[in-house]
Parts: C-alpha cells; sequence; structure tokens
C-alpha cells in the first residue's frame, strides 16, 4: 500500500498534488435531494455505502492511487459529503425523531474533523502522526457513524 510506503519512508510530502478531490461536491450548496441521498432515504444501507464510498476515496488520496489533491478544510465540512447531505436534508426528516440522531450528528461530524487532520498531517509529511489519526480518532468516528446508522435501522425495523 503507497500510504504504508509512505509511512515507512517512500514518497516526500512533496508527491501530493493541490488539484482537489472529488470526495464532495463543492459546486453547489448541500442538496439533500440529490439522487445520491434520496436512495439513502430508502435504504440505511445506502447511508453506510456512501460513508464506506467516501473513505474508499479518501484512502486513494492517501495512498498515492489518484492524482488530486485534497483541501483539509474542505474535508473538514460533514455537508459535503453524500453521507452528510443526507444526514442533514432527508435523514433528519426521515430519522431526525430518534433519540440517538443527535449522537449520529455528532459522531459524523467528529469524524470529519478526524479526516481533515489526517489529511493535514499526510499533506505535511508527518506520517507517524497521521497513522495516529487513523487508527484513532479517524476509525474510532468512522465505526460509530456506522454503529448508529445500524442502531437506527434496527429501531425502524418490524
Amino acid at each position: 500500500m503507497e500510504f504504508l510506503r509512505r509511512v515507512l519512508g517512500g514518497r516526500s510530502a512533496n508527491s501530493v498534488s493541490a488539484a482537489p478531490l472529488a470526495l464532495f461536491d463543492s459546486s453547489s450548496a448541500p442538496d439533500s435531494r440529490r439522487p445520491d441521498t434520496l436512495l439513502a432515504a430508502l435504504d440505511i444501507d445506502a447511508a453506510i455505502n456512501a460513508h464506506e464510498r467516501w473513505k474508499s476515496r479518501l484512502m486513494d488520496y492517501l495512498e498515492g492511487r489518484t492524482s488530486y489533491g485534497v483541501d483539509p478544510a474542505l474535508v473538514r465540512r460533514d455537508t459535503h459529503s453524500a453521507l452528510g447531505r443526507w444526514l442533514h436534508g432527508v435523514g433528519a426528516e426521515v430519522l431526525g425523531d430518534q433519540p440517538t440522531y443527535p449522537l449520529l450528528l455528532a459522531r459524523h461530524k467528529y469524524f470529519h474533523e478526524q479526516a481533515a487532520n489526517l489529511v493535514e498531517l499526510a499533506q505535511q509529511g508527518e506520517w507517524d502522526k497521521a497513522v495516529q489519526v487513523l487508527n484513532g480518532g479517524y476509525r474510532y468516528g468512522s465505526s460509530q457513524v456506522v454503529l448508529l446508522l445500524k442502531g437506527l435501522k434496527r429501531g425502524l425495523e418490524p
């Protein structure tokens, strides 16, 4: 894995390009009615899959499998991922009255903060610290988001 190669002494921090990566749609304000979020209104599993796809694109960047750069300030904005648009739009309409929904929003925001920290550290060449964030807050935040979504799904099942 390229990310591990970098951590263990591969590429320099300068090899990361500055072009924006499409981890989110920055072309307009978040829209919870876009097709990628409407499906999630019907299927919480689609929301989980959207989260996993976002993480995969981030790892592609970190491991050098893409030539695009990432702006940590945009990664930090939890409303620019498909899951974030859903959580702040259709998801809030469908699940906002559930007791764990505010915690889900908070954990999702925390996840994006950790992802932005991970990107910043990687761009600075601070690979040891990046791995700590990856194995710490980033993974914790992600697993909490998925667990809370699964809990909401169980609560909605007959």
